[in-house]
């Protein structure tokens, strides 16, 4: 469904990604993983136009993205939603309005049916009882919750989730885990997510890219990563202060 195909990015002098190959399959859990500053993010905002790869190639459902306008990324913005790793949330609106907001500006729809759909997605996420409260009345589970809702809004077919679980309590981000595995099955939803919360990891993945230095070093089932023998991946998924990853700059 989407491939990354030899993609390369720099910023300045600094190579963040050293030719990406990636699949990834349609209504999977695939979570990107990896050390803080390795591309991650980086990787997964080429999929809605906010980066563009300096080379390699970008396709998703058979139509090469890469080379797309800003114009001509509205269309793939409908199908790929994305949920910033903070909930950038409207804090004079309800979370309702906040969720018809979308829907109100792509859609063109009247207030009344914007806000009527609205509270719909919030009952996808189980947030239904909250949909007159405000952002600032709430804990950061709950917001997470409503920003996951408001990417639902216009009917994505993939949800791109960085860092959806830092920064939440063990229980908000179980939930949020759980919500997420719960789309995938009930509504085919294909989910990237960006993480280093490794009870996430394992306990919701399909599959999981490692990437290190620029590239995807490892692909696999959870199972497979807690059976490798690779150092790196032995390091990361054990949190050891030593090991290959201390290598500077990685």
């Amino acid at each position: 469904m989407i491939e990354f195909k030899a993609v390369y990015k720099s910023f300045g002098d600094k190579e963040v990604l050293c030719g990406i190959d990636l699949f990834i399959e349609r209504g999977e859990i695939l979570f990107i993983i990896g050390t803080s500053g390795v591309g991650k993010s980086v990787t997964i905002k080429h999929l809605v136009g906010l980066l563009r790869a300096d080379r390699g190639e970008i396709w998703f459902d058979g139509q090469r993205i890469d080379q797309l306008t800003e114009r001509e990324f509205y269309a793939v913005r409908e199908r790929i939603g994305m949920v910033f790793q903070h909930s950038t949330l409207f804090d004079s609106m309800t979370l309702a309005e906040n969720v018809a907001l979308p829907l109100r500006k792509h859609k063109h729809l009247r207030q009344r049916v914007a806000l009527a759909q609205a509270r719909q997605r919030l009952e996808q996420v189980h947030m239904e009882d909250f949909a007159d409260a405000y952002p600032a009345q709430l804990g950061d589970g709950l917001r997470k919750r409503a920003a996951i809702a408001r990417t639902l809004a216009l009917d994505p077919e993939v949800v791109l989730l960085d860092e959806p679980t830092t920064g939440l309590d063990p229980v908000s981000a179980r939930r949020v885990d759980k919500l997420i595995r719960e789309l995938s099955e009930t509504v085919g939803l294909t989910a990237v997510v960006v993480s280093h919360d490794l009870d996430s990891i394992f306990a919701i993945a399909d599959r999981i890219a490692f990437l290190y230095r620029g590239k995807v070093h490892g692909l696999g089932r959870p199972d497979d990563f807690r059976q490798s023998d690779d150092p790196v991946v032995q390091q990361f998924i054990n949190g050891r202060s030593s090991g290959p990853l201390e290598t500077p700059g990685f």
